[in-house]
């Protein structure tokens, strides 16, 4: 198999055209080619007058390779391998391995061993992802929350209500792995060559289902409304957990234990803390969601170009380094999406941002994030990042009247220092509401403040992001775990071994992608400790 890269496309190329560009730069016939498949596909809008595609093929010909490559002498084509994922070898555990949560690091752990024939026990505090959804709705129409039962718990993680966005700044070919099992349970083919890659909320609930039940085939074993409550050890070494289900306690023997618990579980931290577990609290980010009109980023981001229909809605990844030594920037930015509600603790407002996998809504949002550290917590405890989130968002709930409504103002306010009195063009998204409140009202003043200096700078990178009738809505604080579990290089607890904090909660991970090939490397550790 031979590889081009950098091959460009037109917008609107087909198949044909795909052939015949190929066959041009490997400087032969098309009829000596037997196929041609996309391996990774990006916008290059770098010239907003002539916006095309810049893509990595994969050639297969009917001739020999080696010949074509001495004739084409092109750093841009190589030869390729096709990726094959293989599982390490293991032998069979006595005791049946646990997977604590069933977000994308749960669910891909439980996965592999599922795969090698391990029979996992993965246990969800949440329930299944079609209950959970019916629980969130609710509480978007009327406020209700189900705490145990919300967009941060459930089958799926938080991921489950987001962009499903699966691209990833790290080199880890697991990433293949990871992309090819989306897709087979159900997720969309061009996940697999989009330099960008996303299924979307309304596409990853059912892929999420369909990989439980591969699990569940694979003689694995999936519990939901189970929630983790004690981890016993003896010698240094994990020998059961305790689990609870409808006020009802089991202990379960066990060897391994994986916890990919997701960013949210509190009282789990808690309960590890007092345990013995070792901890500290991490450095993470607060902020706000950011909405601007969908069409304007498509027009400041393709130019002429922003209605083709090949390019879909625009994204924009921002950062800047302010004077105060603070970094903002933009994170899990939603095109065509709606900001959320996504609390998980009574009396208290926390946003996301979430799109389906059209991406056609009207508005376009982004968290826009400042960096905090442990010296902004005020106390040294490992879950003072923690005590940090829950005092930001019980103060979003009361600047926004008590009701889960969440605090919201105009950019244009927000630059001025006023509180907003009407909305503009850009109409918030949020449900159950939104009630007009400064920033200052939520957030800290540092943070108000590096909001204010950030904006018009990185209006300086994407023309139209201060947008006076853009909107912001508050608050943004689970962006990543405010506290690791720490690990030693085996990816074992360095308290109690035998356990393997995982994933995002953990402190390990940040994105659906990066978290389930964390829980892959945690599975493959497992698999490998039984040859030891």
């Amino acid at each position: 198999m031979i590889r081009i890269n950098e091959l460009k496309l037109p917008l609107d190329y087909d198949d044909k055209a795909l052939l015949s560009l190929s066959a041009k730069a490997l400087k032969t016939d098309a009829s000596k080619i037997d196929s041609v498949s996309l391996y990774r596909r990006s916008v290059d809008a770098r010239k907003k007058d002539n916006v095309m595609f810049s893509a990595s093929v994969d050639v297969t010909l009917k001739v020999d390779e080696d010949s074509v490559l001495r004739r084409c002498r092109s750093n841009k084509i190589a030869k390729a391998k096709k990726y094959i994922y293989e599982l390490p070898m293991s032998k069979h555990l006595e005791k049946r391995p646990i997977v604590i949560g069933a977000g994308p690091a749960g669910l891909f752990a439980a996965l592999i061993l599922a795969q090698a024939g391990q029979r996992p026990i993965l246990v969800e505090r949440g329930k299944s992802v079609d209950d959970r959804t019916s629980d969130v709705n609710e509480f978007w129409l009327t406020g209700k929350l189900d705490t145990q039962s919300n967009v941060q718990f459930g089958e799926g993680g938080a991921g489950a209500f987001s962009d499903g966005k699966l691209n990833t700044g790290t080199k880890d070919p697991r990433s293949r792995k990871i992309l090819e099992e989306f897709v087979a349970h159900g997720a969309p083919e061009e996940i697999l060559f989009s330099a960008k890659p996303h299924i979307g909320t309304d596409r990853l609930k059912p892929t999420v289902k369909a990989i439980r039940n591969d699990i569940i085939k694979n003689g694995g074993e999936v519990r939901f409304s189970t929630k983790l409550t004690k981890i016993s050890a003896a010698g240094g070494r994990v020998t059961a957990v305790e689990v609870e289900s409808n006020g009802k306690t089991q202990t379960i023997e066990t060897d391994h234990v994986i916890l990919a618990l997701g960013h949210s579980a509190r009282d789990t931290f808690e309960m590890l803390l007092g345990s013995g577990f070792a901890m500290e609290a991490k450095p993470f980010s607060v902020g706000v969601r950011i909405e601007h009109l969908q069409e304007k980023i498509n027009k400041s981001q393709y130019g002429r170009f922003y209605s083709d229909p090949h390019l879909g809605a625009a994204d924009y990844k921002l950062n800047v380094h302010l004077g105060s030594g603070r970094g903002v920037y933009t994170f899990c930015m939603c095109p065509g999406g709606c900001v959320v509600a996504a609390a998980s603790e009574n009396d208290t407002v926390v946003t996301n941002g979430m799109s389906e996998f059209a991406r056609d809504g009207r508005n376009a949002n982004s968290a826009l994030l400042v960096g905090v550290s442990p010296s902004d917590f005020g106390s040294d405890s490992p879950l003072a990042g923690v005590a940090f989130q829950r005092k930001l968002e019980c103060a979003s709930f009361t600047a926004g009247g008590e009701s889960y409504k969440a605090p919201t103002q105009r950019v244009g306010d927000l630059l001025a220092g006023r509180k907003t009195t009407s909305l503009g063009e850009v109409t918030p998204t949020y449900r159950p509401g939104v009630e007009f409140a400064r920033v200052e009202d939520y957030l800290p003043n540092y943070v108000a403040e590096s909001l204010r200096e950030a904006i018009p700078l990185l209006d300086g990178r994407l023309h139209g992001f201060a947008d006076p009738d853009a909107v912001i809505t508050g608050t943004e604080t689970r962006s990543s775990s405010p506290v690791r579990i720490l690990r030693g290089e085996s990816l074992e607890s360095l308290s109690v071994a035998g356990v393997y904090p995982c994933g995002e909660g953990a402190g390990y991970a940040g994105g659906i992608m990066s978290a389930a090939a964390d829980g892959i490397r945690c599975a493959e550790a497992i698999l490998r400790s039984t040859m030891a």
